[in-house]
């Protein structure tokens, strides 16, 4: 378990962040005139981005750049998604001063298949570097 909290530390914390964020009640400021229409989605589509680069992050100082294959990313991308389906439920039964959409969990699925897209192709393009 420490060996996990040793590289996943950052992740746990932006885990941590997020849960807080995605479920306060901040009032009338999100009706701002500040934000645009979808504001909300594109928050959420960056939180979950950061979300999976950390875990990513972590999984790679540990294994190595060569050990991230389609099995670990594709885990570390479900988690992902299924945090931020929790986070939703979450938002529809207990936290009744927020509401759980769809549109939310399309927004963090998106997040994080923008983010594994760009950690696979990065490290792909690092095994073929020139030497």
């Amino acid at each position: 378990m420490t060996v996990f909290l040793k590289y996943q530390r950052l992740t746990v914390l932006w885990a941590f962040f997020v849960f807080i964020m995605c479920n306060a009640d901040f009032g009338s400021v999100g009706k701002s005139h500040l934000f645009f229409p979808g504001f909300d989605k594109l928050v959420h589509c960056g939180f979950f981005f950061m979300m999976v680069v950390l875990s990513c992050n972590g999984y790679i100082r540990k294994n190595g750049a060569g050990n991230l294959w389609f099995k670990p990313a594709f885990v570390i991308t479900l988690l992902a998604i299924l945090y931020g389906a929790i986070i939703e439920l979450l938002q529809l039964w207990v936290f009744t001063w927020r509401s759980g959409e769809w549109n939310d969990l399309f927004a963090d699925t998106v997040g994080a298949g923008m983010a594994i897209f760009s950690i696979l192709v990065t490290t792909g393009a690092l095994k073929y570097e020139k030497k």
